[in-house]
């Protein structure tokens, strides 16, 4: 049965519609024109207005990037940093959730209000930074991993999901002889799959991004994330300088400032864009059942 819709429902509808196709191409665009200008030649790179698509390829920008001295070890320790990172704070988060969202657990509500608490209030920069160089972790990729190991907001999500399991499982569980860690492992995790990918999304993307503590705790460029490298090359251009990166032979056609910018840009924002798709399935819903359930 086909409904009629009256005049001010179709405006609303086409006012709707054109919300979102234009919501789309912003988002879309500059992503896309980046791409363009890391492929484009220098002659078309330089250029002004919009660049929707390139006549003439030219990869010399990404062959730029890659001949890069420190291009190999940025990557190295940020697969380090993201992988050790997230698998740490991610262990970290669960062994924490689990007792809290015990209802037996004692003072089960004071420590909660104490993570909470550091949701509100924290130390601060210069203390941090304070702590960092005391425990000797200057210049290390753990000091890039601990500092950020633990997130009280996914903290807080995690416990909610396993409070909103049924206690019936674990008593059946625990029946049959098992234990807590047997429980936690054979029982929770499994049926925590969504909240569980969505907090290990979250973590990625938050140290896959994360350059500002990478400022602060290295100097040492063998310690040198993707995310400093593209930094130099498109805020402070250090890297712009470096003999790898620019060639003054009479006949090279050096790529466009721009296009070698524009390709270090994709190099670092590509990877995390296809781990998106494998994850996302499970977005809406952690999300969604660990914030409701308390």
């Amino acid at each position: 049965m086909k409904i009629k819709q009256s005049i001010g429902s179709r405006i609303a509808t086409f006012v709707i519609y054109l919300f979102m196709i234009l919501l789309c191409i912003t988002t879309v665009y500059p992503f896309w024109q980046t791409l363009i200008l890391s492929i484009s030649s220098r002659a078309e790179a330089m250029g002004t207005g919009f660049h929707l698509w390139t006549t003439q390829p030219d990869f010399s920008a990404w062959l730029k990037i890659f001949e890069s001295p420190v291009i190999v070890r940025a990557c190295i320790n940020t697969v380090i940093r993201t992988v050790g990172g997230t698998a740490f704070g991610m262990f970290i988060s669960v062994t924490m959730a689990y007792p809290l969202a015990k209802k037996k657990f004692p003072n089960r509500k004071f420590y909660t209000a104490l993570v909470i608490f550091t949701m509100m209030f924290n130390g601060g920069m210069i203390p941090t930074y304070i702590l960092v160089k005391n425990l000797h972790l200057m210049d290390t990729l753990w000091a890039l991993i601990l500092p950020s190991a633990v997130s009280p907001f996914n903290l807080i999500i995690i416990k909610n999901f396993f409070t909103s399991i049924p206690e019936s499982l674990e008593e059946t569980a625990k029946i049959d002889g098992a234990n807590d860690i047997y429980i936690l492992w054979k029982v929770v995790l499994p049926l925590s799959m969504p909240v569980l990918a969505t907090v290990t999304l979250w973590l990625m993307v938050g140290q896959w991004n994360s350059w500002f503590d990478a400022v602060m705790y290295t100097s040492d460029r063998s310690n040198m994330v993707l995310q400093l490298f593209l930094r130099e090359i498109v805020i402070t251009q250090t890297a712009m300088s470096d003999p790898t990166m620019m060639t003054n032979q009479a006949n090279v056609v050096q790529p466009a400032t721009e296009s070698i910018q524009s390709a270090a840009m994709m190099f670092v924002t590509i990877p995390i864009l296809i781990v998106y798709p494998f994850l996302q399935k499970y977005f809406a819903k952690g999300v969604m059942v660990g914030a409701i359930k308390g």
